[in-house]
């Protein structure tokens, strides 16, 4: 089955200008609790861009064996977060159900300096372009993540729309 047209008007106008919470994610998105790593997307411009915030806490399930002794956010749980934030970006301009994003790729990840409990992770990720490649719908995104305006990551992904009955 080849990849829907992408974005789908019909659907990125249902979420132009809005914010999203938590349940709003969670209707586009297949994860779930302990590993859904988005808090609230604050910016959304469908199948284009978002900004999202991810509150970090003590009680986070990673900080028990990540340096227990100096609590450190592991850098791939960011890229992690970022991705999440992307697929938000991506299934905004995509009808639900059957295309799932995921992850194809990082490339020029940078890690700052370290995030630690009690900071606010502000997610941004962009799309730089779409194209469809071997019956999928390959993305590419420009994802930095800033704590108090200063930046903490940065990377380039890419993603691949996959059909789930695939």
């Amino acid at each position: 089955m080849a990849p829907p047209l992408f974005p789908n008007p019909e659907i990125t106008d249902q979420y132009q200008g809005r914010t999203l919470d938590i349940e709003a994610i969670q209707l586009l998105l297949p994860h779930r609790p302990p590993f859904l790593m988005l808090d609230r997307v604050i910016e959304l411009d469908p199948a284009k861009s978002a900004v999202g915030i991810k509150c970090v806490t003590m009680n986070e399930w990673f900080f028990v064996g990540h340096y227990p002794e100096f609590p450190v956010m592991p850098g791939v749980l960011i890229l992690e977060a970022l991705a999440q934030l992307a697929g938000v970006v991506v299934m905004t301009g995509m009808e639900r159900g059957a295309w799932v994003p995921l992850f194809t790729g990082v490339e020029k990840a940078k890690f700052r300096r370290p995030v630690r409990p009690g900071d606010v992770l502000r997610l941004e990720v962009t799309i730089l372009s779409v194209k469809p490649r071997f019956g999928r719908l390959m993305s590419e995104m420009n994802m930095r993540a800033l704590v108090d305006g200063q930046l903490v990551t940065e990377a380039t992904c890419s993603f691949a729309l996959v059909n789930r009955e695939q």
